[in-house]
């Protein structure tokens, strides 16, 4: 009964964690791009970056079907260079938890950036400082706790993430299988007990997360 509990929340926590180093990455580099600048078309990518956010987790996971079925021409790439398909594997609950929880860490940086002074973003360019420099040393120490809060968040999302992963990778035991779809399984066949343990574990972890996000920002 041990092995068949901490699976799930292991490979849970592998799958967020994956998942969140991506988000930050790429959420930083979004954000800092997109704060405190006006262009057009701004409000169109702006809306599609944070668009994942409101879909339902079935839409998204459609989505990802599409975009990465062995029908598609990525799809076929992925499959060619990993010599299996990229849907119902480790690889797609990743990409999957990636994609619902990235929307929260680029508002996040984005807000964290925005509220920056640009006159000290604007001195370290007078003394020399180039963008990445800038970004390194200046730009994300200021915006520190809106990052850090983004990733919280990100992490809480991505360990939370049921409807997209369900579809596009699937419910594998040791393998896809992670707390949220671990739970539904518990319920459908009458596993109370076991269901009753997931969904305290993982609200004792969102708790947690959310209390550390409280303390950062305060």
């Amino acid at each position: 009964m041990a092995a068949d509990f901490w699976k799930p929340v292991q490979l849970s926590m592998e799958i967020a964690s994956v998942s969140t180093i991506v988000v930050i990455v790429f959420g930083i580099i979004f954000g800092k791009l997109m704060a405190n600048r006006r262009f057009k078309g701004k409000v169109l990518i702006d809306t599609i970056l944070i668009l994942p956010l409101v879909l339902p987790p079935t839409v998204v996971g459609f989505l990802l079907i599409i975009i990465f079925g062995r029908n598609s021409p990525v799809g076929r790439f992925m499959e060619w260079l990993f010599n299996q398909p990229i849907m119902f594997s480790w690889w797609a609950a990743i990409i999957a938890s990636t994609v619902v929880a990235f929307p929260l860490m680029y508002q996040s940086s984005r807000t964290g950036f925005e509220a920056v002074d640009t006159d000290i973003e604007n001195a370290a360019r007078v003394d020399g400082a180039g963008e990445l420099r800038l970004m390194m040393l200046v730009s994300i120490p200021l915006a520190i706790k809106s990052i850090v809060s983004g990733a919280i968040l990100s992490f809480a999302r991505a360990l939370g993430e049921f409807g997209a992963t369900l579809m596009f990778a699937g419910n594998i035991p040791g393998k896809t299988q992670t707390i949220p779809t671990a739970i539904y399984v518990a319920i459908d066949s009458g596993n109370m007990e076991m269901a009753w343990l997931w969904v305290t574990s993982i609200i004792a972890i969102s708790f947690l997360m959310l209390i550390v996000v409280y303390f950062i920002r305060s």
